[in-house]
């Protein structure tokens, strides 16, 4: 039982779109990730995903709508959503999601990271 710093986390790495596991519980991961520039679209058809922006903006963009985050604002993507994350500048973001979650859902391509890192 350690308390974690998410800024000391956050100055571990510096590749964007690779998620980082930073603690786990009830078969969920806490994962931390910087992005930067447009992800791709995809969908996750057996989890629900939460994004919490820690820090700068993100927009997640949903076929009907765009939702913007700002610092200390989280959203919560229901499963079966098809979404595209956006980020214009660095964007540090808590990931929470079942241990099942590959972060580009039903899409492999060079983005796709199936083994992840501890910090």
């Amino acid at each position: 039982m350690n308390r974690i710093d998410l800024n000391e986390k956050f100055s571990l790495f510096d590749e964007y779109w690779k998620p980082r596991i930073a603690g786990e519980l009830n078969g969920q991961y806490v994962k931390l990730a910087k992005l930067k520039g447009e992800f791709v679209w995809h969908q996750h058809e057996n989890e629900d995903e939460l994004f919490m922006v820690i820090k700068g903006c993100l927009k997640i963009k949903l076929r009907d709508k765009d939702i913007d985050l700002n610092e200390g604002q989280f959203f919560i993507i229901p499963r079966g959503v098809e979404h595209l994350p956006v980020a214009e500048e660095e964007c540090h973001v808590l990931l929470f999601e079942p241990k099942s979650v590959l972060n580009t859902g039903n899409v492999k391509n060079e983005k796709t990271v199936e083994e992840l890192e501890t910090i």
